[in-house]
């Protein structure tokens, strides 16, 4: 696609940038890089996760420079990152090995190692908390020695905060399902060599390890958004949120110098899923008298296979950076819905199991990126769409022949 160039532009361009820093400069508080930190938490792990670039220090200054926009600022992050070194490649992280600052799961009340809520907004009214307004020092000060007095008195201290007298960590509910039998062991994340996707382009079709980064670096919004079509019935299941947790992991690495020892470079907070999806809404058989988007949806067990060695579980995966549960649960829809394409009676073709289009349209950077093009200069590409409008309207290819321009 050719573009025109602007001439005379660079006056008004620097004019622009300089009246976009006035904006960001309004007001007489300032936003410190500590408190967007601190107090934007949830919004920094969304940044991060999109950028693909654990770094909250740096997603609150990328935060504050593009005015709070998060497809801005993942843009300046993923810039950042494209420019350091890569000196180390870490061992594969284990979420067994998670300490923990929550845990929950909708498919068991009663959880080896028990469940925990953690820090969620899940169970707060949904009301505007007007004495926000007046919040200051003091407010928050309070509030936080409110917690350390209470959290004392039962021992429990706060994990979140680190002064928790011990490690809280839990066994993994698939791992029990797997050794009952009943969680397909082909659910279990393949022992392939990890693909990178910043090294290497994406191809399909793309190995687990692929997707998962992919869904991983997708936006919030676009994946949420698929995953709640798919439950809405254009994708394989409903699914059953068995183990969702949020800690901190241990980053390792080979040592550098000794051999054959590991070293912990720092720690992560991640939040991890794994849904359960029964396999035999996944086997449905297709009857080509029927909307197959609705029997899909329907999930009604009498229309499945019921010999015994079709029934059991599959498990979808998730781990994105900070707590973003929306995200984590959402990944793990998708990873199922394209993992069982194959399964399903829609087919691989299907929107939501294509790989094509649920990786490559997600990306933060990229769509957000391709959408604000169409803002550039298109002269040339419109003026041949308008004289083809014209030349139409005019009845033949003679009416395109017009003075003036748009």
């Amino acid at each position: 696609m050719a573009y025109v160039a602007v001439s005379g532009g660079r006056e008004a361009v620097e004019r622009a940038i300089a009246l976009l820093e006035k904006y960001r400069t309004e007001g007489s508080s300032e936003l410190e890089g500590e408190a967007l930190e601190k107090r934007m938490s949830l919004l920094l792990a969304r940044i991060m996760g999109e950028a693909g670039f654990y770094a909250p220090s740096y997603a609150a200054l990328a935060l504050k420079q593009s005015e709070g926009s998060p497809e801005e600022a993942v843009f300046l992050l993923r810039a950042y990152r494209s420019t350091l070194p890569r000196s180390y490649e870490t061992l594969p992280l284990d979420g067994a090995d998670m300490d923990l600052h929550r845990r929950i799961s909708a498919a068991f009340k009663d959880l080896a190692g028990g469940q925990f809520l953690g820090p969620t907004y899940d169970y707060t009214h949904r009301l505007l908390n007007f004495d926000l307004l007046n919040e200051g020092p003091e407010e928050t000060a309070a509030i936080r020695g409110k917690w350390d007095a209470e959290a004392a008195g039962t021992g429990a201290g706060d994990a979140a905060a680190g002064d928790a007298p011990e490690a809280l960590r839990a066994p993994r509910l698939s791992e029990e399902l797997r050794r009952e039998g009943l969680l397909r062991a082909g659910a279990a994340a393949a022992p392939e060599a990890p693909w990178d996707i910043t090294q290497k382009p994406l191809s399909f079709p793309a190995p687990r390890s692929a997707r998962l980064q992919a869904l991983a670096r997708s936006d919030t919004g676009f994946i949420s958004g698929l995953a709640y079509a798919a439950i809405r019935g254009f994708g394989p299941s409903h699914p059953t949120v068995g183990e969702l947790r949020t800690g901190m992991l241990e980053v390792i690495i080979p040592h550098p110098v000794v051999p054959g020892e590991t070293l912990c470079v720092g720690e992560i907070l991640v939040t991890e899923t794994e849904s359960l999806f029964p396999e035999e809404e996944a086997r449905i058989k297709k009857d080509e008298t029927e909307d197959p988007l609705r029997i899909l949806g329907s999930g009604q067990g009498d229309r499945a296979d019921e010999s015994p060695n079709s029934l059991g579980l599959a498990s979808g995966y998730g781990m994105v950076f900070g707590r973003n549960d929306t995200k984590a649960i959402a990944m793990s829809i998708l990873d199922y819905s394209l993992s069982a394409a194959g399964d399903s009676p829609l087919g691989a073709g299907a929107v939501l199991q294509n790989q094509e289009f649920v990786l490559l349209h997600g990306d933060s950077l990229e769509m957000n990126g391709f959408i604000a093009h169409l803002k550039l200069p298109h002269y040339v590409t419109f003026q041949s769409k308008l004289d083809r409008v014209r030349r139409g309207r005019s009845g033949g290819p003679s009416g395109g022949a017009r003075g003036g321009g748009a």
